[in-house]
């Protein structure tokens, strides 16, 4: 007799390579700023992760990260996104706050698995800089970005996670396939297609 499909063993693919999300994995997360600064200006605490989570596909943080608009347009479409939802909130706020601190627990960890003969790729929702000299922090995660095989960035590549295409050129770029991956991201959101798709996440 046959084992029922239910109590069927997973067969997984050996895992080639190792995906990392940058902010909130190996950077501290910008909500903790975002909270921050929610308390020192007397908004409800999450305001801001709200509004990046009203309409995600189309709302002024996914075009940013798709560099669909500039810094000035953010700024303003933003702050209109913000203030439909109670609070006004000026999009230039916001990106001061996107710089966290590097973990070097996590870098640590990303060159223990490099080391160890895994492939990398950094996938990042991203928005381009418009600082013209880089800061020691910039700096800092540059040359943290050198250590990956690949950096697939949102801004650059036109589309952004979740969405499955996003992680499909991650595949290409290294020459794997999904479920020959591992993938770390802190969001949920970003896990669920990557798991879709075969990921282990």
């Amino acid at each position: 007799m046959g084992i029922p499909s239910s109590l069927s063993p997973v067969i997984h693919k050996k895992i080639r390579a190792v995906l990392w999300d940058f902010g909130g994995v190996i950077l501290s997360s910008p909500f903790e700023a975002f909270n921050h600064y929610e308390s020192q200006a007397g908004l409800p605490l999450d305001h801001i992760r709200r509004v990046n989570s009203t309409n995600p596909d189309g709302n002024a943080w996914a075009l940013l990260e798709r560099s669909d608009i500039s810094h000035v347009e953010f700024d303003s479409l933003f702050a209109a996104e913000s203030e439909e939802l109670g609070h006004r909130v000026p999009g230039a706020d916001v990106l001061t706050l996107l710089a966290g601190e590097v973990r070097p627990a996590m870098v640590a960890a990303l060159d223990l698995v490099i080391a160890s003969g895994y492939r990398t790729a950094c996938l990042t929702n991203n928005v381009v800089s418009t600082s013209p000299d880089p800061s020691p922090r910039e700096k800092e995660v540059a040359a943290i970005m050198t250590k990956f095989d690949h950096v697939v960035e949102s801004s650059k590549v036109g589309c952004r996670k979740p969405e499955p295409r996003f992680y499909e050129i991650a595949c290409e770029l290294i020459g794997v396939s999904a479920d020959e991956c591992v993938f770390l991201d802190d969001l949920g959101v970003n896990l669920k297609p990557a798991a879709a798709m075969g990921m282990r996440t």
